[in-house]
């Protein structure tokens, strides 16, 4: 161990910095180590009767590249806090013919490492998303466009709507924090299986049925909802739906959305975030594998 990484996890352990640097923290592991790029992990002391010290991780800044097209975004956004399903998204400001020159342009780094793989939405949008999920806690930073960007996962909270049970449970780092009775598409629509993840949200969601080729005269709807997080570009959403508790739990009525009641739906709403993956498992739909812009998962 070097001079220098000695004295950097004493400072920790001994001045409380680790829980005081909220910027770079990732969730307490059962080994304990603080990471610091270029420098080999330094192990902390256990101290009975103390909680684990957190890992600190400390982004990486990537490597300039030349801005050979113009950048509309890149999200996530600066500093932002995303779900371990969300992938990059750099959106140029025309569409893009030489695709492997613009993927040169991108650099992107990670701590801890990561790896992952470039893919297109259309000819003006570049994504890169890992293998698997993120670790929860990793640092990323994005160059692209001449600019750099940086943003981190949080917890990994992972939602799994099981069609045999009607039910959707959450879990967040392994551990369940929340069951809730859900309705999800009816025979006519039935939800796709799959990897979802969240995406817009809004507190009021107008829905209209008119929008995806189905009038109300044809059984269709035009109605506002509560608490709707999307998770798919052709309108499928978690959201609140009081008229449908009774159903919950039991049978699937929606035209493809998850219904929950109004306080799991606020619950939901209140304690997810962008990314954070939405299963669907054992439902009569065919697989969620046609790209729609939240499909990222299923390829």
């Amino acid at each position: 161990m070097t001079r220098r990484t000695r004295f950097l996890a004493s400072l920790l352990v001994t001045t409380g910095l680790a829980t005081g640097l909220t910027a770079g923290l990732a969730p307490a592991a059962s080994a304990q180590s603080v990471a610091f790029p270029g420098l080999e992990s330094a192990p902390l002391p256990q101290v009975p009767g103390v909680a684990a010290q957190p890992v600190l991780t400390i982004p990486v800044p990537a490597p300039p590249r030349p801005a050979v097209e113009p950048v509309a975004s890149v999200y996530p956004t600066r500093d932002e806090t995303v779900g371990v399903a969300q992938p990059v998204m750099i959106r140029f400001d025309r569409p893009v013919a030489d695709r492997a020159r613009a993927e040169a342009s991108v650099g992107i780094r990670t701590a801890p490492s990561v790896q992952g793989r470039f893919y297109w939405v259309g000819d003006s949008e570049l994504r890169w998303r890992p293998h698997e999920f993120w670790p929860a806690g990793t640092a990323v930073t994005v160059w692209a466009g001449g600019q750099e960007n940086t943003f981190r996962t949080g917890d990994a909270v992972v939602s799994t709507y099981d069609d045999a049970t009607h039910l959707v449970t959450v879990t967040r780092n392994g551990q369940i924090v929340r069951t809730m009775r859900a309705s999800a598409g009816r025979d006519s629509y039935p939800t796709h299986n799959g990897i979802y993840y969240n995406g817009w949200r809004a507190r009021e969601v107008r829905m209209d049925s008119s929008t995806w080729g189905l009038s109300r005269t044809a059984g269709g709807y035009d109605t506002t909802v509560e608490n709707g997080v999307r998770l798919s570009y052709d309108g499928i959403f978690v959201h609140s739906a009081p008229w449908s508790i009774a159903d919950q739990g039991v049978r699937n009525v929606s035209h493809g959305c998850i219904n929950l009641s109004p306080e799991d739906a606020a619950w939901y709403y209140d304690n997810t975030r962008n990314g954070d993956p939405f299963i669907v498992v054992g439902g009569p739909g065919r697989q969620f594998g046609e790209f729609d812009g939240q499909g990222d998962w299923n390829y």
